[in-house]
Order: structure tokens, then sequence, then C-alpha cells
């Protein structure tokens, strides 16, 4: 047996600022993911925990910490001094790098339902440790995040409705979630980093997605003529926002 890894990494070259990612059947017989980093390769189980480990016998440290949370209420009628620890908020948090790290996997292989499912339990454990946190530094961490893993599920839920050329359904994903991104961004003291909360990085993004669905929408698609019809406003081009209008009224 060989534990060197140029034998694995053979023709798979490291590309800097590319995230390449593959999937293979390991020796158990199961699909793993991979992703090319550059000194070796992460790899990753496709459901569950993303190393594949089961802390305390539990899908996750998150589902035990929830595990524990509700037989504290059970045994004291709610949930009041309940607390995780310091080292209980740094586990979660390292956790949470894990499922980070294989949504992006997903997104490169454009498996949107998983990406959607792992940024929802992101989300869900950046909830857990708001709540039941120590107040330190890997709940402040995980708390910053929130805005890019809100981001990257608006993203998912988007490109698996264009998928489905169901562009209207995606283009309400990205509205709302930009309104949802604002109004987190506006509770947030992250909202002193930019003059103006439409410059944040996770809402350009959105926007930018917003006008790749207007072009991808067939051109007499009622949302994409109303998107028309701004346009030839703000250009003066009022003969063409009048055959646009007639186009709008006709349907």
């Amino acid at each position: 047996m060989t534990y060197d890894l140029r034998s694995i990494l053979a023709g798979w070259e490291y590309e800097p600022g590319k995230i390449s990612v593959r999937k293979i059947v390991g020796r158990d017989g199961r699909e793993k993911i991979q992703t090319r980093v550059d000194l070796g390769v992460l790899q990753f189980e496709p459901d569950n925990r993303p190393d594949g480990v089961r802390p305390f016998g539990c899908e996750s440290l998150l589902e035990y910490f929830e595990l524990r949370l509700r037989e504290y209420i059970a045994r004291h009628g709610s949930d009041e001094g309940f607390e995780l620890s310091a080292q209980a908020c740094h586990d979660l948090r390292n956790e949470a790098h894990l499922y980070y790290q294989r949504y992006l996997s997903f997104f490169v292989l454009e498996e949107f339902d998983k990406v959607e499912r792992d940024t929802e339990r992101n989300l869900r454990v950046i909830d857990f440790v708001s709540l039941y946190g120590d107040d330190g530094h890997d709940c402040e961490a995980l708390e910053s995040q929130r805005v890019y893993v809100m981001m990257m599920n608006t993203r998912a839920r988007a490109y698996r409705e264009m998928a489905m050329e169901d562009f209207e359904a995606a283009l309400r994903c990205v509205e709302d979630g930009i309104e949802e991104l604002r109004g987190q961004l506006e509770e947030s003291h992250y909202v002193d980093d930019f003059a103006d909360i439409d410059e944040a990085p996770e809402i350009r993004v959105l926007e930018s997605l917003r006008n790749e669905i207007y072009d991808k929408m067939p051109p007499t698609c009622p949302e994409r003529l109303k998107r028309d019809l701004e346009d030839a406003i703000a250009c003066e081009d009022y003969e063409r926002a009048a055959q646009i209008r007639d186009q709008l009224q006709s349907r």
C-alpha cells in the first residue's frame, strides 16, 4: 500500500482561484465528493456529516446538542438556563466549516438541492449558538457568516428554479433574498461596514443573479417585459416603451 498522494492526484492539477470538484466511488462502494486544494485533496461524504463521523452516536454535533436541549426542556419545562460552553461553540463552529466546504463543492457540481440543505443546516447552527452560546469569539465568528450563508441559500434555490426553467420563481427567490439580506444587515452592526447597504457584496451578488435571470427569460415573459419597459423609459426610448406597453396589455 502506498500513502503517497501523487498517485491519487495524478492528472488533476491544482488551479489557483478555481474550485475543482469531482465525484469518486470509495472503497466502501459509496459515492464521495473530492475537492482539489493546494497541497492535496478534501474528501466528503455526500450526506450527513461531511467527514463521516457520528459524534455521540448522532448525525452531527448540532443534532447532539439539539437532543440535549430537548432533554433539558423535558426536565425543566423550558429552555431557560440551557447554555453551550465555549468549547461546544468552538466545536460547532468547526463542524459548520465542514458543511461550508461541502456546500461549495456541491455548488460547483450544480447540485443545488444539496447546497440548499447544507446552508439551511448552517443557518440552524448559527441560530442555535446565537440563542445558547456564551457570547465568545466563536459565537461572533458564526454570526458574521449569516448573510453569506443566506446569500448562498438564495442562490441555490434560484438556480434550482432556473434549471427547471421557472424563471419567475427564480426571480422571486432572488428578490425575497435581497430583502431578507437588507433586513439582516440593518439589524446587525455589520451595516457600519458599508456606506450603503446595497454595497454589501452579498447583495451585489444577488443583484447580478437577478440580471442573469432576466437575461435568460423568454423575451415575452411579463417580468422580462416589465424590466425592458423600465430600461426603455430610463433611456427615453419612448417609442420602444410604447411597444412594450402594448405587449404587456395584450397578454
